[in-house]
């Protein structure tokens, strides 16, 4: 027996750094899913009253709804689907904006 037998054991201080960034991932997908999903839909319906061909409105439209989903994949923990959607609803946007 080489140990005292009344210590007890530290904490991990990489698990505690380990949660401590997945709920910082979490929110940031889920915060910029929800800040990008509105920024789209308000983008997509602004394109609509104006004369541009439709597919403007319809890129802006798809991209807020990828960026929506991104938004709840984040909140549950799924945070590189998340963040991956992000990047793609953010894409179909900006071809939206290319069509403009």
């Amino acid at each position: 027996m080489s140990g005292r037998s009344d210590s007890e054991p530290l904490p991990d201080a990489h698990t505690e750094d380990a949660s401590r960034e997945a709920r910082r991932a979490r929110w940031t997908a889920a915060g910029a899913g929800a800040v990008l999903a509105p920024a789209g839909a308000a983008a997509a319906l602004l394109r609509l009253t104006g004369p541009v061909p439709v597919l403007v409105p319809v890129a802006y439209a798809c991209g807020a709804a990828v960026c929506a989903l991104a938004a709840v994949l984040g909140f549950r923990g799924r945070t590189r689907r998340a963040l991956w959607l992000l990047i793609a609803g953010l894409m179909v946007m900006a071809l939206g904006d290319q069509f403009d």
